[in-house]
């Protein structure tokens, strides 16, 4: 009688040890899940970020900064400039992250990697990946402009959408969006150079 109760016992206890090996298994296969998840996340929220001063280029006093921001596939500019003069300017990426020439010209023209006419962002004719568009200045000399778009990354070596190694451009004038190959845009007055 008392081998049977032991028996039972033993059994009891193998049972028991068993559930909380399957719970653990269970558990443990949640986790994993759960990690795998906030991995995911971790990954597409993953920031890259690349902050720049403008310095004034012709003579001018503009001045300002510029940051861009990828994450999830889009990169989001921001640009703020002063010493303008008030009115419509024109804002570019331009081919090279030179700004060592007085004028801004060693930057060379706009970043135009696809071969593309010179026009408005997104028109059906065709556009410079560079070809951000113009922005407002106030009655001070201040401007902001934000973009944001999928066609650009930050070093991901596709030589089509990477911007580093480019430069952001600011004219003194309004691009038209029209004139070829860059806007008539008039003269580049302050510049940064797209670089980590």
């Amino acid at each position: 009688m008392k081998t049977k109760y032991i028996a039972t016992a033993i059994i009891a206890m193998t049972l028991v040890a068993s559930c909380k090996n399957e719970t653990k298994t269970v558990e443990t296969e949640a986790v994993k899940e759960v990690e795998k998840k906030v991995e995911k996340v971790e990954e597409e929220v993953v920031t890259k970020r690349v902050k720049m001063a403008l310095e004034s280029k012709s003579d001018s006093k503009a001045t300002g900064s510029v940051v861009f921001e990828e994450s999830n596939g889009t990169v989001k500019m921001i640009a703020s400039i002063n010493g303008l003069s008030p009115g419509t300017h024109a804002i570019h990426i331009h081919a090279k992250a030179d700004c060592s020439s007085a004028d801004g010209k060693s930057t060379g023209g706009h970043w135009n990697p696809t071969a593309q006419p010179h026009g408005a962002w997104g028109a059906a004719e065709g556009y410079h990946k560079g070809d951000i568009g113009n922005f407002e200045a106030d009655a001070k000399g201040n401007g902001a402009k934000e973009f944001s778009t999928d066609e650009w990354c930050i070093g991901c070596g596709d030589e089509k959408k990477d911007i580093l190694g480019k430069a952001i451009i600011v004219h003194a004038g309004t691009d038209d969006l029209t004139s070829q190959p860059s806007g008539a845009a008039g003269k580049r007055v302050s510049c940064g150079g797209i670089i980590m």
